[in-house]
Parts: structure tokens; sequence; C-alpha cells
């Protein structure tokens, strides 16, 4: 209990300067903390949802009417996004394929579509990391600057004192301290969330990338099937 009220003390006692940097730092630790909750629920969503998906996309599901089911839906997400973005410029294109070529420009289109999207939910899911890699890079020199200050200001303390000892100077240097101590709180935190979330997003840009492709060389597959049936029509 003691201890508890001589860091309440120390914090009441210090420096203007000290207490803003303190301030600062409680701040985007507690911002840092809610990002890192909000972020564990959005990639354990993320990778929920692509599960899903995946699971009923290789079950052998009509292309056609799982399209039509997520255009049913109020929002769509992941790979699911990146599916209804490439199945619509797929059936856009197709109509319009009349040729092998035709059919390669369509392949392209629905291509360069799905990249769009899988950049797009990279993004979104990339969201409010910046912030954890700032605190994680510069809290510790905010702390230390307040660290710096404190000392500072309590040898500047001393100035006008005949003779000083360690009692005098231990409080100053204590509040100071605590600063940095507040710098690595909130910085320890947000570079692992930083580090494990990029991670994470790394391994589901991956995945996004490699359905998209799979999904492209089908689309191909039924793509060619089509244009060589309309080319043998007239015959």
């Amino acid at each position: 209990m003691s201890l508890d009220l001589s860091l309440y003390r120390l914090i009441l006692e210090a420096s203007l300067i000290v207490q803003v940097v303190m301030l600062i730092l409680v701040l985007a630790s507690v911002f840092s903390w809610m990002i890192i909750a909000l972020k564990w629920r959005v990639l354990r969503e993320a990778r929920r949802e692509a599960d899903v998906f995946e699971e009923r996309f290789w079950s052998g599901a009509d292309l056609s009417r799982l399209y039509e089911d997520l255009r049913r839906k109020e929002a769509v997400a992941g790979l699911e996004h990146v599916f209804a973005v490439g199945f619509k410029e797929f059936l856009r294109g197709r109509r319009l394929a009349r040729d092998a070529a035709g059919g390669a420009l369509v392949a392209a289109s629905t291509q360069r579509s799905m990249r769009v999207a899988v950049s797009r939910e990279v993004d979104n899911l990339e969201s409010y990391l910046t912030f954890l890699a700032t605190v994680g890079s510069t809290s510790p020199y905010i702390g230390l600057f307040g660290t710096v200050w404190g000392i500072m200001h309590a040898f500047i303390g001393l100035s006008g004192v005949q003779q000083a000892t360690l009692a005098m100077v231990a409080p100053g240097i204590a509040e100071a301290l605590i600063a940095t101590a507040l710098g690595l709180f909130a910085a320890i935190p947000a570079v692992i969330a930083y580090n494990s979330y990029s991670a994470d997003i790394d391994r589901l840009m991956a995945r996004y990338e490699n359905f998209s492709e799979e999904l492209s060389a089908l689309l191909q597959r039924q793509l060619g099937a089509g244009t060589q049936e309309t080319g043998e029509a007239p015959a």
C-alpha cells in the first residue's frame, strides 16, 4: 500500500512537463490496447470466414449459385469479397467473349479485379497497425525525454543548496524514471502486437492471393470451354 501511495505522490509532485509526458504515454497505452483487442477480433473473424468459405467453395458448390447467395448478403469481406468481385467481372466479360482473344482479355480483367479486391482487403486488415508501430517505436524516446527533463529539473533545484544529499535529489530522479517505465509499458505490447498481427495479415494475404489464382485458373478453363463450344457451333 505504501508503494502505491509513493507512486501516486511522485506522479502528483512531478514537474508539469513530466506529467504531460506521462499523460501522453498513458493515453498511447490505452489506445494501443484498444487497437490490439479490436485487431485480434477482426483477424480471428477473417480466418474463420475464410475457412467457412473455402470449405463451401471446394465442396463442389455451383459457382453461380454461390455468387447469387453472396449478392443477397448485406456485406461481404475477405475471400467472399474476392470471389464476388472476380466472378462478377467474369460474368460481365463472358457475354462479350466470342473467341480465344476475347477470353484472354476476360481472364486478364478478372485477375486484375481480384488483385484490386485483395489489395483492399489487406488495407482494411492493416488499418491502425501504423499506430501500433508508431507507439512501439516512439514511446521509449518520449519516456526518455520525460526522464531527462525530470532529472535536469531535479538537479536545477539543487542549485541554491549549499550541501546536496542523495535524499534531496532522489524524489526528482524517481519521478523522472516513472516516465521511462511508462514508455516501455506502452511500447512493448505495441511492438509484440504489431509483429504478430503483421505476420497474421501476411498469411491471410498469401491465402487470398492463392485463392484468386486458383479461381482465375478455374474460370479460365470454363471460359475456354465456353468459347470452344461457341466456335464449334456453326459447324
